[in-house]
């Protein structure tokens, strides 16, 4: 039993200093994670609900005649009502509701009045940047023609070239969290991992580190008893 105690105890010490620093992480970052409530993080206080629409007359189908379609919806933008085409390849376009007509992708300037209309906040705009569908940014994690609208403080919108609709809110919060989340789950390159070798490898560890002390608790406080009822030599 002795022998059986000591071999168990090696082990459990063994697992401590191999798990013990994920341990810390996991830890540190889910404390930091809940540092400040969810909607701050996700600037939901930045923008504005649409307004409802109220159309003088019915809408003009979009002038798709022949084109499948995913969906279709009429939505409000910036310069009023306007219909949000999705087709089957996935993209968006928008069609103006009075004529029918399918209108351009958005602009530099489009984006800008899009942010505006909807943004509650006081900074203002510090550039406006096209991204690469082929290589969304980090922050987006979307595979769209977007516009990058920031601001001077740190915050950014990401507005749907193709149907106008303002798709991601990042603002500084949002970064550090997830930058936290991704070693939180220790997957920095995509952060949206958390089935990986690391995780699970370090929590199987972590487990049989727990495991381990739960069957030595018992043997050390038997042995404790043992020590302390064994007579005292005179």
């Amino acid at each position: 039993m002795s022998a059986m105690r000591s071999r168990l105890r090696r082990w459990h010490v063994w697992l401590g200093w191999l798990v013990g620093l994920p341990i810390l992480l996991w830890i540190a970052t889910g404390v930091l994670m809940v540092a400040r409530p969810i909607e701050a993080v996700r600037g939901t206080h930045l923008m504005r609900e649409p307004t409802p629409m109220r159309l003088a007359t019915p809408p003009a189908m979009p002038a798709l005649e022949g084109v499948p379609l995913t969906s279709l919806m009429l939505e409000r933008r910036a310069a009023g009502p306007r219909w949000v085409v999705t087709l089957a390849d996935g993209t968006t376009r928008l069609a103006d509701p009075a004529s029918g007509k399918v209108l351009p992708p958005l602009s530099a300037a489009d984006a800008v009045r899009e942010v505006s209309v909807l943004y509650m906040g006081q900074a203002q705009v510090r550039e406006v940047i096209r991204t690469d569908p082929a290589k969304p940014p980090l922050e987006l994690r979307r595979p769209i023609a977007a516009w990058r609208v920031a601001m001077d403080d740190g915050t950014r919108f990401y507005v749907d070239a193709g149907s106008g609709a303002v798709v991601a809110k990042r603002t500084g919060w949002w970064r550090f969290y997830d930058l936290m989340w991704g070693l939180h789950i220790m997957d920095l390159r995509t952060r949206e991992d958390a089935h990986n070798p690391l995780t699970i490898g370090f929590g199987v560890g972590s487990l049989v580190m727990a495991l381990l002390a739960l069957v030595l608790l018992p043997m050390t406080n038997k042995r404790k008893r043992k020590r302390e009822a064994k007579p005292i030599p005179k």
